[in-house]
């Protein structure tokens, strides 16, 4: 039996910072744009990974929850407390610098780590830490 990953999620409070983000500095394609009430999903994917999509959602989709827990959530969303995503790259240093140059808000610049990865991170106009990875040689 074959378990493969479809889809994961973010959480943003604004589509259109995250698209400058993930679409324009990193190069992701935009896969669909959905919009519903007052929410929007954009899913993104590497063109290199077609079954493998990226969904930026509202920080709390759920239309049962209260007041009290979409305000909690949108207070972790801007501390930068929920999970993000690691990319895999070919190349850390390049990517590193190409979303620096881009005015990326890095939050560690790359670094061989002892667990077998050069890898470095930034946080995303939502917050989001944001990984990037390559094997170390």
């Amino acid at each position: 039996m074959d378990i493969n990953l479809s889809q994961c999620f973010i959480a943003v409070d604004d589509h259109d910072k995250a698209l400058g983000f993930y679409r324009d500095i990193l190069g992701l394609e935009v896969r669909k744009d959905v919009g519903y009430e007052n929410m929007r999903w954009v899913t993104l994917g590497s063109p290199s990974q077609p079954d493998v999509n990226i969904v930026l959602e509202p920080p709390l989709a759920d239309p049962s929850a209260s007041a009290a827990d979409r305000e909690t959530l949108n207070e972790l969303l801007a501390k930068g407390l929920l999970r993000g995503v690691i990319f895999t790259t070919d190349d850390v240093d390049a990517i590193f610098e190409k979303i620096r140059a881009a005015g990326g808000d890095v939050l560690q610049e790359p670094v061989d780590q002892h667990y077998g990865v050069r890898d470095c991170a930034f946080r995303d106009p939502a917050g989001n830490m944001i990984r990037f990875q390559q094997p170390s040689s």
